[in-house]
């Protein structure tokens, strides 16, 4: 069964990023895959199925974070870089905490990446993760009502 993978880079990550996926090819080609601009153009060199979004300061990571939200993503790579302050970083925080929120496994880096990816549960087809209920939160009065 095909896996709908979101890829995202900060600049100084794209190159381990496109590494992780020159090494992964096999693996990963048969998937699905969504990645934020530059890091999209950079990946469909190497997979098959790539659908680019826009960049990440441009509005794309919060168009993941739709993706997430909307149930079509089954993992996250994000080689994000702890070194170098994001103007974006609020759009960053909060595709990170859509991936908690929806229990999307997530890696941030090449060794946790190389775990999901060769995790029996990977090529589980049957696998479905456990979404929290989250019906008290949504129903719950305000107090105008």
């Amino acid at each position: 069964m095909k896996k709908t993978i979101a890829l995202v880079a900060h600049d100084n990550r794209k190159q381990d990023l496109l590494d992780w996926v020159k090494h992964n090819k096999k693996s990963l080609n048969p998937h699905l895959f969504f990645a934020t601009g530059t890091t999209g153009k950079l990946v469909a060199t190497v997979l098959d199925d790539v659908t680019r979004l826009k960049s990440g300061p441009l509005g794309g990571d919060q168009q993941m974070g739709a993706l997430i939200a909307d149930g079509k993503i089954d993992y996250l790579i994000f080689f994000w870089d702890p070194m170098t302050l994001q103007p974006h970083d609020v759009d960053v925080k909060a595709l990170l905490r859509l991936s908690v929120l929806y229990n999307v496994p997530t890696a941030s880096n090449r060794s946790t990446a190389d775990f999901l990816i060769t995790s029996l549960l990977f090529a589980d087809s049957t696998y479905e993760p456990i979404l929290k209920d989250y019906s008290v939160y949504l129903n719950r009065k305000t107090s105008k009502e």
